[in-house]
């Protein structure tokens, strides 16, 4: 959320940037500055009506002691009283409707973000085809015709779409044998590279939230319809978000993002940083059409998540840092992919600078998003009430405590790493070579390397043992 006190000193600059984002700012901010103004011309005029009630208390006590008649007065304080009751309801109710304006209004864009109404002004940042190749990795090149994942995990029996229809509906898969261990395997190997080498430090939140947390990571109030929302407590009524209602994580920001909600960090905390593997559960309203075939598109998903709060000063440095430790993740299995940065039309809600890390998938000749990794700046520390308390406040100095910088990407998104994997290591006879780097995670490691499976082959499953 942003500051008032910034909107009302930068109202040009907030409309600039609103209309970078394809917004009318008249819409979202309706007649903010007349509001703001009739605010605090209440506020004030409650102030001087107090100071003039008081001095009519003091007179009136006055004319009591000396045995006076203070009628007149006693009657004007009660005009005085009925006006400030008035006036501070006025200012009340501005007060409330100015917040309600706020938490609609997404974060503005930071100055480096290109400009543009959509993904097609996205700036390809950077390109990694294999030219610094990790062990056992070879570009994907194939004298047959390259397949899309859901026809090879149907052919080798791993996924099966039609039986998790039957059981939840559309949007959901069965995992089986080496796929449901692959799945695993993938998730495993990135917690094991980012808490090992990149310094987070493992989570496992609650998959349920309630709305405060929602609010605070800024899926709600606005974007409600996207989310599963649990039938535990009631209907969830816009504006009020409360501790007993409960939602299914979209994803685990939300959470571990809230961790801190309310409470005031030391300096010398940051950097904290966190990985998290959760599943997500996303509706995915207005999506019907969009990506019908496979696992692109789920309503319950896994993924890796990389949070991280910080010092405003190092949050740019650490949007790249924490980048880079996703991107390592497509390196290391060898998987070709782009950085784009999203222009100000295509960018969240809550975000001031995103890159998209989109991976190459050759079954289906494109490239598709993989990780988002943002710089929140202070927007959802504020809706969170996140702070941190600068170095020698506690000594006594008389330094304010001052919102941090929350950042978060996917590290990866375990479902759709699954499917570049299947599309780029197919080979021609229909199995799927493994990854260099998942070779432990697939195999037992105490046996001999040259006992591992290497393949995934076509397989069947009875259920039996």
């Amino acid at each position: 959320m942003l500051d008032l006190g910034y909107v009302r000193a930068n109202l040009p600059v907030v409309e600039e940037k609103l209309r970078a984002r394809n917004m009318n700012p008249d819409e979202v901010l309706e007649d903010f500055a007349s509001m703001d103004r009739n605010r605090r011309s209440a506020i004030t005029d409650v102030e001087t009506l107090k100071a003039q009630r008081n001095k009519f208390s003091e007179e009136i006590a006055k004319q009591k002691r000396s045995g006076g008649d203070a009628t007149a007065l006693t009657e004007e304080t009660k005009k005085l009283k009925a006006r400030v009751e008035e006036l501070e309801q006025i200012a009340g109710l501005l007060d409330e409707r100015l917040t309600e304006i706020l938490r609609a209004v997404p974060n503005l864009p930071q100055d480096s973000v290109p400009v543009g109404p959509d993904e097609r002004s996205n700036r390809v940042e950077k390109t990694w085809d294999g030219a610094e190749k990790p062990t056992g990795y070879t570009p994907p090149s194939f004298n047959f015709p390259a397949l899309p994942h859901w026809e090879i995990g149907e052919r080798l029996g791993i996924l099966d779409f039609e039986r998790a229809a039957k059981i939840s509906g559309s949007r959901f898969v069965v995992h089986y044998g080496q796929g449901a261990r692959l799945e695993r395997a993938l998730a495993n190997f990135m917690l094991d590279l980012h808490t090992r080498e990149h310094g987070y430090t493992e989570v496992l939140p609650p998959y349920m939230v309630n709305s405060k947390s929602l609010f605070g990571t800024g899926q709600l109030p606005k974007f409600a319809e996207d989310l599963f929302h649990c039938d535990d407590k009631g209907a969830f009524e816009p504006g009020k978000f409360q501790d007993s209602d409960h939602w299914l994580i979209p994803t685990a920001e939300v959470p571990v993002t809230n961790l801190f909600r309310d409470e005031t960090l030391d300096e010398s905390q940051l950097t904290t940083s966190f990985c998290a593997y959760t599943p997500c559960f996303r509706s995915e309203a207005g999506s019907y059409g969009k990506d019908v075939r496979g696992m692109v598109r789920q309503h319950q998903f896994q993924k890796v998540e990389l949070v991280k709060f910080c010092r405003p000063a190092d949050s740019n440095e650490e949007h790249e840092r924490l980048t880079r430790d996703a991107e390592r993740v497509l390196e290391l299995l060898g998987l070709p992919y782009r950085r784009m940065l999203l222009c100000t039309g295509d960018m969240g809600f809550a975000s001031a600078r995103t890159y998209d890390l989109e991976v190459w998938l050759p079954g289906q000749g494109l490239y598709r998003e993989i990780s988002s990794c943002s710089n929140f700046e202070a927007f959802q520390a504020r809706r969170a009430n996140i702070r941190f308390r600068p170095s020698g406040a506690a000594q006594g100095k008389s330094k304010k405590s001052e919102f941090v910088h929350t950042l978060n990407g996917s590290g990866l998104a375990v479902g759709r790493t699954y499917l570049a994997v299947l599309e780029n290591y197919q080979q021609a006879d229909g199995t799927v070579r493994i990854p260099e780097a998942l070779l432990p995670y697939m195999n037992d490691p105490s046996k001999p390397r040259a006992e591992w499976e290497t393949l995934i082959a076509p397989q069947r499953h009875t259920g039996r043992s």
